[in-house]
């Protein structure tokens, strides 16, 4: 290629001219020139050296200088040659040989450019494979100081996930009779689970979560790395907030049944004795007609007032949801929602049979209602479908409507008035089950939530003591 070629001259055009051995070969080349002198100018005494050898004999300086300098030293060492053989060929006793003279010289710079090239092309090949191995030698020390300083227990599995090698930390946790044994049978997470997203064992009374980094290596099946993320104080935190949040919704449906009962005992009644006491008076013989009318407006406001504190009352704690149930209670909301908001309203209960436990019907209540309450007040909608479906040991909710819609993207800020989507959600959650809001612009809202039926304990708080070694918790 022109760009080899260009590099070639470029080389061959700084000789090791400080190296006293390269002046050496340079001192070989010219004794071996004098004596082809000698033989020219000596025919009667007999020749040194015979006819075609001095030639020959320049590709030993040639060749050393290949090995020793690389291009450098054996192209000077040609060209040297052959300034030195070039007037030679003048000479008369040299013209019967000029031709083969000639090619002797083009063979011996060949071999000078050809050889040193191919020997330089070797000793940088060699010299790049040094640094990579230097390199490689750098990079698995500066690996090994930082598997050995790592303060997360690492292993590093084997083909068979069994332990092969482990960090100072990971051999604190487990003892050092751990290399060899199995990495699922070690951790506890059972045949085929290792490396489950998210999946987070308990070793000794703390919390690590599984990474599992795939190592390429000389086997056929890529060996694997094992990093245990201590996320003990982490989730402390999670089942702090989450014994709070449930003590906060506890709380506030606490409150709700004591509102809804003060309610009932006493403003309500005070209410509908006043309405009865109204309607009493107005019908006396001795009012006049005037006061009468007066007094029977007043009693209807006072009926109103009443109805509206049962109104208030039920939305707090409704009575259906507790004597009758869940699907009771949803029909009773629905109903209301028909009479006094002129929205349709529809639900669907299948497979649903006897009670549910009174957290999970609450809870789901809770999802319905508010999710009813977004469509009534936000969205404009003129119809609301609510399905519910127990599929075994799951209860599955769908609210659907066909209002305004939303950007469910744009609910995240707080001050966007969908704080009612977070209390949703955070309800599932507590019930160990998930929620999804879809909705685009003009297209209505789908709020679809998935309720396990025997509940989700909340996770054992900080006075709760640790989880038992080996056992696996799933965030």
């Amino acid at each position: 290629m022109p760009a080899d070629l260009s590099g070639a001259l470029r080389r061959a055009a700084h000789p090791p001219v400080r190296d006293v051995r390269f002046w050496v070969v340079q001192g070989m080349v010219l004794l071996i020139a004098a004596a082809h002198v000698t033989d020219l100018f000596n025919r009667a005494g007999g020749d040194l050296l015979p006819d075609g050898l001095p030639l020959t004999l320049l590709i030993v300086p040639v060749g050393y200088a290949a090995l020793r300098y690389g291009l450098t030293g054996s192209a000077a060492t040609g060209i040297w040659a052959t300034l030195l053989w070039l007037p030679f060929l003048a000479l008369p006793d040299g013209n019967d040989r000029v031709l083969t003279d000639l090619v002797d010289l083009a063979v011996v710079d060949l071999v000078a450019f050809v050889a040193g090239h191919r020997i330089e092309q070797e000793r940088l090949a060699h010299r790049y494979a040094q640094q990579a191995t230097t390199d490689r030698l750098a990079m698995v020390t500066l690996y090994q100081q930082l598997f050995s300083a790592n303060r997360a227990p690492i292993l590093v599995l084997g083909p068979d996930h069994r332990v092969a090698d482990a960090n100072p930390a990971a051999m604190a946790l487990f003892g050092p009779e751990m290399v060899g044994q199995a990495a699922e049978h070690l951790l506890g997470t059972g045949h085929g689970t290792l490396g489950r997203a998210g999946q987070v064992v308990s070793v000794e009374g703390r919390d690590y979560r599984v990474n599992l980094v795939s190592l390429s290596g000389e086997q056929s099946v890529a060996a694997q790395q094992v990093v245990l993320e201590d996320v003990t104080e982490e989730r402390s935190e999670g089942r702090r907030a989450s014994q709070y949040a449930a003590l906060v919704v506890r709380t506030e449906e606490e409150q709700r049944q004591r509102l809804a009962r003060e309610l009932h005992d006493e403003p309500l009644q005070l209410f509908l004795h006043l309405a009865r006491r109204l309607r009493g008076l107005a019908g006396a013989s001795d009012v006049p007609r005037p006061v009468g009318d007066g007094l029977d407006e007043a009693c209807q406001q006072a009926l109103a007032a009443a109805s509206r504190l049962r109104s208030v009352a039920r939305d707090l704690r409704p009575p259906a949801l507790d004597e009758l149930g869940l699907a009771a209670a949803l029909s009773s909301l629905m109903a209301d929602v028909e009479d006094e908001e002129g929205v349709a309203a529809e639900l669907e209960v299948r497979e649903l049979t006897g009670r549910l436990g009174p957290d999970v019907e609450l809870g789901v209540f809770r999802i319905v209602q508010e999710a009813v309450r977004n469509t009534v007040k936000h969205a404009g909608a003129g119809r609301v479908d609510v399905v519910v479906v127990r599929n075994g040991d799951q209860l599955s909710v769908t609210v659907r409507d066909d209002g305004a819609g939303f950007a469910p993207t744009a609910t995240g800020g707080a001050g966007a008035g969908h704080f009612g989507i977070l209390g949703m959600r955070e309800r599932a959650r507590l019930l160990g089950g998930q929620l999804e809001v879809r909705s685009e612009p003009g297209q209505g809202t789908v709020v679809e939530a998935w309720v396990p039926l025997a509940g989700a304990p909340l996770p054992p708080g900080p006075g709760d003591g640790p989880a038992p070694a080996g056992a696996v918790v799933s965030l």
